[in-house]
């Protein structure tokens, strides 16, 4: 049985870490999550938002993990988050930079580039699942933080809602491919695409199955 992404009934991310650290004297608090980092083509996204210290989890309630959420709710939920965050920085590593120095690092550098875009200044960062060690900010790893933790769980919100408007733009300049329905995502029908036309510029050259098909297009 496939997962219901409308579920009410599932326990909503909280405000629980924010709080904590707010009682410890941080006043700015990021959280960090990323999307794209599993897909054949694109750029890998991340996202760094910052709530008021009094945020209205009211206005937030629908708010989950991006994954659990269906697109047109992502978009909604999007502009919600952009109204009430005091901050959002977006880092955007494109292809390229993926296949020459490899998705973990180029994930860690779309975070480090996320929180110095970030109008106001952290200080300290909620991660999902990593730890970034270039950014010499006090931070967290939280396994499983954007189902865990409002402001990671809002941060995949805008790094989901960016990559996949940046798919959705790239299947105008390549429609055969579909990107605006998998997003760059190894689906059945990518991979179809993939074997009979080749990939296109925007494909990660260094992921299999791309490495193994035909000529650039």
């Amino acid at each position: 049985m496939k997962p219901d992404v409308n579920n009410t009934n599932k326990v909503p991310p909280s405000l629980k870490e924010e709080n904590y650290l707010v009682s410890q004297g941080y006043n700015h608090i990021a959280g960090i999550d990323e999307a794209g980092r599993g897909a054949l083509a694109g750029p890998v996204v991340a996202a760094a938002v910052i709530l008021p210290a009094s945020c209205d989890l009211s206005v937030l309630n629908e708010v989950r993990d991006s994954k659990e959420v269906v697109p047109k709710k992502r978009e909604f939920l999007f502009g919600i988050i952009q109204n009430v965050s005091i901050s959002i920085g977006v880092g955007i590593v494109l292809q390229e930079t993926i296949d020459r120095i490899n998705i973990l690092n180029a994930t860690l550098l779309a975070m480090q580039m996320a929180v110095k875009e970030l109008p106001r200044s952290p200080d300290y960062l909620l991660i999902d699942g990593m730890i970034v060690p270039e950014i010499k900010i006090m931070q967290k790893k939280i396994t499983g933080g954007d189902k865990l933790c409002l402001s990671i769980a809002c941060a995949s919100i805008i790094a989901k809602v960016t990559r996949d408007r940046i798919m959705i733009d790239m299947s105008n300049s390549y429609p055969d491919y579909g990107f605006d329905k998998h997003k760059g995502y190894g689906t059945k029908y990518h991979i179809s695409c993939l074997n009979m036309y080749g990939p296109t510029p925007i494909h990660r050259r260094s992921f299999m199955p791309v490495r193994n098909t035909g000529v650039l297009r």
